[in-house]
């Protein structure tokens, strides 16, 4: 049988452009013993009649029809349904659905991963002007994590600060951030042409690390601006930061608030905040208007793949929408996309009890490391400005045993195959989550009694440890061009002997501490020189520099 009736085209311009086809009579070719039903298909394709997700029953319908019930997130399960039909595809991702694999991948991660590589077809909305499985999706997103609206984003994180940031500010606007925001807030401001103001974080000299900032600190920086005759346009804070610190972020709300400053909060590292009574109170129960989540991270979705929360009516969401559009890739992967469906499902489904296990394990590893000599744990007192700290962070510090964070971190690697998450010049961060298993605590534990037993103190590597940190530059900062102004000028490469007084033409920050020394169109001066040389000695990467050598840096010219 076979049967062709006439379908027209109905094109849609606007804010998103889409296609779709005009509602009329469906197409079907079928034989004895093979048959192919497009009648699906179609009907996804009819304007009148775009995929819909039915919360009660648990599935997904078009229009009044119901196409599958498989007790599945709505994302997941439109995915699913589109990979299980027996399409003839003349669409890209040009392995065509597994058929045409690299051979080297699909035997690392066999086929199944490239039957769900989808593009946007129609059933499975439109990351950009999203109607149904989608926008059904961030909906449930929205709702769990407390937000007035939620977005996915496929370009993680960084892709959300950047959003956040030029969604409240314009070209010459002023934002108030963090000294040690990470390097998408500074990509955003040279995009933008936004204007920093930094707050340098309280810091711990003992420790190497930095920790959050206060609402004292935002209020000076306030008051500051006013006297110039200036207002920010909006503030950002890290909370919680690399290691766990939180910074109080309901005063902060609360004093922005007041002078009706957007507060966004990159909280990339607490989507988990909220879902244990021993994590730490989530930016948007605390009232931030912004916040950004890396869902990848502590939760479980997909690596790159993150969520943009927006609540209160400070900020314009058009203008959020536009954002995302021109930073987000026009062909978003909906694995990425599935994974934080699929992720957010899995934390509703036992929200109360999700994190126990892992909460458990983690203060059941602090309370072995205590008893271990050398060792030190990083708490709250070592921040006592403070609100709380992550527990699921550990970090531990090894100066009292002669050891750089560096040295015993490639000892735990090596003998031991303990991998951490972030390594410093006197400490090893280890991030807890859903997946940690109490074999993998315990081998931890034991490569630390190693380090122990086998490594000691002596007044020289102390003393050392104590010059290198003496040095910290973070006070004595002066900028000469805004980023964008030293991002687009003229620039030379110079030896790092030359460049004192230079305008600094790159970003340049090490880890640790993760706070950038150097930050384009600031003087570059003898303090952060030394520092940058010191730690690097003591085995920092530094990153940003086109000489990781740092034999020579870039600088603008006058």
């Amino acid at each position: 049988m076979l049967c062709l009736l006439d379908m027209s085209l109905t094109l849609s311009f606007g804010n998103y452009w889409s296609f779709r086809l005009r509602k009329g009579p469906r197409a079907c070719i079928s034989q004895e013993n093979c048959s192919i039903g497009l009648g699906k298909r179609q009907e996804a394709k009819r304007q009148s009649e775009i995929l819909e997700y039915d919360t009660v029953h648990n599935s997904i319908k078009t229009g009044s029809q119901k196409v599958k019930d498989y007790g599945l997130p709505p994302l997941v399960s439109a995915l699913k349904a589109s990979a299980e039909e027996n399409a003839a595809s003349f669409h890209f991702p040009g392995h065509n659905r597994g058929h045409a694999a690299p051979s080297s991948l699909r035997q690392l991660i066999g086929v199944r991963p490239f039957l769900h590589d989808l593009p946007e077809l129609p059933e499975l909305d439109n990351l950009f002007a999203p109607e149904g499985p989608i926008l059904e999706a961030q909906k449930q997103a929205a709702k769990l994590f407390g937000a007035s609206e939620t977005w996915f984003l496929v370009g993680g994180s960084t892709c959300g600060v950047q959003t956040a940031i030029m969604a409240t500010c314009l070209p010459g606007d002023t934002l108030i951030l963090p000294r040690n925001s990470h390097m998408s807030a500074i990509s955003a401001m040279i995009l933008s042409g936004v204007l920093p103001k930094y707050i340098v974080p309280e810091y711990d000299h003992n420790w190497d690390i930095a920790g959050g900032i206060s609402h004292l600190q935002v209020e000076k920086t306030i008051k500051e601006l006013e006297m110039e005759g200036r207002k920010p346009a909006a503030v950002l804070v890290i909370s919680p930061t690399y290691h766990g610190v939180c910074s109080n972020i309901g005063a902060i709300v609360e004093l922005c608030h007041m002078h009706k400053i957007p507060i966004i909060v990159d909280e990339a590292h607490g989507a988990h905040f909220g879902f244990h009574q021993q994590l730490p109170i989530s930016a948007l129960a605390q009232g931030a208007d912004l916040v950004i989540q890396s869902t990848h991270k502590v939760l479980c979705s997909l690596t790159q793949s993150s969520m943009l929360h927006m609540s209160g009516n400070l900020v314009d969401r058009e203008r959020i929408c536009w954002c995302l559009q021109m930073l987000q890739s026009s062909s978003p992967s909906y694995l990425l996309l599935a994974s934080l469906d699929a992720a957010r499902a899995h934390l509703s489904d036992s929200r109360d009890t999700v994190f126990n296990k892992a909460v458990e394990l983690t203060l059941e590893a602090k309370h072995m490391i205590n008893k271990i000599r050398g060792i030190s744990v990083l708490y709250l007192p070592n921040f006592s400005n403070f609100s709380a700290i992550d527990p699921l962070r550990v970090t531990i510090g090894v100066w009292r045993l002669g050891l750089s964070g560096f040295e015993a971190d490639d000892i735990l690697c090596r003998d031991f195959k303990v991998v951490s998450e972030l390594v410093g010049t006197r400490s090893i961060t280890f991030a807890f989550n859903l997946g940690t298993k109490r074999e993998h605590v315990l081998r931890l534990v034991s490569g630390l009694k190693y380090l122990s037993e086998n490594f000691s103190a002596s007044a020289d590597t102390e003393n050392r440890a104590v010059d290198i940190l003496c040095s910290a530059p973070f006070n004595d900062i002066s900028m000469n061009l805004s980023p964008r102004e030293a991002f687009f000028a003229k620039k030379a490469k110079i030896g790092i002997e030359d460049s004192l007084g230079k305008i600094c033409g790159e970003l340049i920050c090490p880890y640790p501490p993760g706070i950038p020394v150097l930050i384009p169109g600031e003087i570059i001066t003898d303090g952060a020189l030394n520092y940058l040389l010191r730690v690097k000695s003591q085995g920092a990467i530094i990153s940003g520099a086109a000489d990781h050598l740092l034999s020579s840096l870039l600088v603008c010219h006058d």
